[in-house]
């Protein structure tokens, strides 16, 4: 059984590499170098048994408490480069995802739940999905 729980954040992010000159990371990443945003859609998939005090995978409350204080309450209305665990990173969404699975993995599994997918939709046309 899998269970997957949408929420949504605005952010800012700049694309850019702290090792590159700013002729380099405008070449490598064009438009994207500039400050822009986003209106995100994210998607965590979590899976596990049913258990049967309450019929439940995990408690969807439990599950909500965790990604807004983990992630939509860094996130949302944000500066992306300047959040805690997106610090030193590239801001892509696929570094976003890779990030986000590992504050979510560890709170899921106390809650006996495995994390099984993040994603994150990104524009209408852009989706990225991570599977740890």
């Amino acid at each position: 059984m899998y269970i997957t729980r949408r929420e949504r954040f605005s952010a800012a992010h700049k694309l850019e590499n702290t090792h590159l000159n700013t002729k380099e990371n405008k070449q490598l990443f064009d438009k994207c170098n500039n400050l822009h945003g986003h209106n995100y859609e994210l998607f965590v998939t979590v899976t596990g048994a049913i258990k049967p005090n309450s019929g439940f995978i995990i408690d969807l409350k439990d599950l909500k408490k965790i990604i807004q204080e983990k992630i939509i309450d860094k996130l949302d209305h944000n500066y992306i480069n300047e959040v805690d665990f997106m610090k030193n990173k590239i801001t892509t969404t696929e570094n976003l995802c890779v990030q986000i699975w590992g504050e979510l993995k560890e709170p899921i599994k106390l809650l006996g739940a495995k994390l099984y997918k993040i994603k994150i939709t990104e524009t209408e046309n852009n989706s990225f999905e991570y599977y740890g």
